[in-house]
């Protein structure tokens, strides 16, 4: 008799626990929901993505300086502040009352030292500078005496943009997890730590990639259009491209007062697109206290052309009806919406494998 007190004890102290497991795992999906909170009065990030500084054999990745100096008198003009990605991890869940921009360099080109940095120097402007290892030192890259010069400055950021530069949305898991680890153990062995930020080469990426990028990085950046959020992924935020095309001056006017377009979640939630999901089933899930949803109106590249998407509203939910299969590398639907505060914006970029 005392063994079966015993047992059932024990029994009983056996399901306590697992209750307790799957108390505590629902408490963290619970909380991580009710930390999700839409804020009409987010004026957000607003990230700028550059490259290369009057190189002008490359208008995909070049800015002219005379133009970037435009870009910055804007921003000024605007009552915009810089944004120091310092300030990042203490604020990044807190509302912005007021309109921040972001800089950000990737690759490290040698241009960038010569012709930008300078400026940048001159005028204390904040900046994330993305740097692939690999290239690090070779023919029109920066040298690791240049970047460790530019990171003694206190406004200004180094992330890691991987080591090769590869399509690493194309890797086998293992392969690329070498590349990240061996990227990580360079920046360590040069500056003396692996910085918080990551960029994805492309703007491409997996779940199971982003996944990892979120054990060993604190953000990551990609290449979609938008403005960052207090509800934005960690490890998904948006840049706005600039380039000799995407910089005209009368654009950058627009694009830079562009707000945030908030959302609770996007499905599919893997950004990579096999052959067989192409087109993806596409859900975007809003808040219930955003208004003028029905004001949306989105574009999408599906088909390799630039048409208006066919959408409809459902209970706060937009389901995208893509039209035909995306058949570039890179598949893109941007959404905005006319509020009352100005142009909310929003960018999705899938990987088509």
């Amino acid at each position: 008799m005392n063994e079966k007190i015993i047992l059932s004890f024990a029994a009983s102290i056996i399901k306590f626990f697992i209750f307790f497991i799957f108390f505590l795992f629902f408490l963290n999906v619970y909380a991580d929901g009710v930390n999700k909170k839409y804020n009409h009065n987010e004026q957000g990030i607003l990230s700028l993505m550059y490259h290369r500084f009057n190189e002008n054999k490359y208008p995909s990745t070049n800015i002219q300086m005379d133009i970037f100096k435009k870009h910055i008198e804007i921003i000024k003009t605007n009552n915009y502040k810089f944004y120091n990605p310092i300030k990042f991890e203490e604020e990044f869940s807190t509302p912005k009352s007021n309109k921040k921009v972001l800089i950000t360099i990737d690759d490290g080109f040698t241009s960038f030292y010569r012709n930008a940095w300078p400026y940048l120097k001159e005028n204390k402007i904040p900046f994330i500078l993305f740097v692939s290892t690999e290239a690090v030192g070779k023919y029109g890259y920066m040298t690791w005496n240049e970047i460790k010069e530019i990171e003694k400055e206190e406004f200004a950021f180094l992330g890691n943009h991987s080591h090769s530069h590869e399509y690493l949305v194309n890797y086998d898991f293992n392969d690329f997890k070498k590349d990240i680890d061996k990227s990580i153990k360079i920046f360590t062995d040069n500056i003396g730590y692996n910085p918080i930020f990551f960029s994805y080469p492309f703007g491409e990426y997996s779940l199971e990639q982003k996944q990892y990028i979120s054990k060993n990085f604190k953000f990551a950046f990609g290449q979609h259009s938008g403005v960052i959020d207090l509800n934005k992924d960690k490890y998904e935020l948006p840049r706005f491209p600039i380039n000799e095309k995407y910089g005209e001056i009368s654009r950058f006017n627009n694009l830079v007062k562009y707000l945030p377009l908030q959302y609770n979640y996007i499905l599919p939630e893997d950004k990579l697109v096999k052959t067989k999901d192409n087109p993806p089933n596409m859900i975007i899930n809003f808040f219930s206290k955003q208004k003028n949803l029905d004001k949306i109106s989105c574009y999408s590249n599906e088909g390799g052309s630039w048409n208006k998407s066919n959408i409809k509203l459902e209970n706060n939910k937009l389901i995208v009806f893509f039209r035909e299969k995306f058949n570039d590398r890179r598949g893109r639907i941007n959404c905005s919406l006319r509020d009352t505060e100005g142009w909310r914006w929003l960018g999705i970029q899938f990987s088509i494998n």
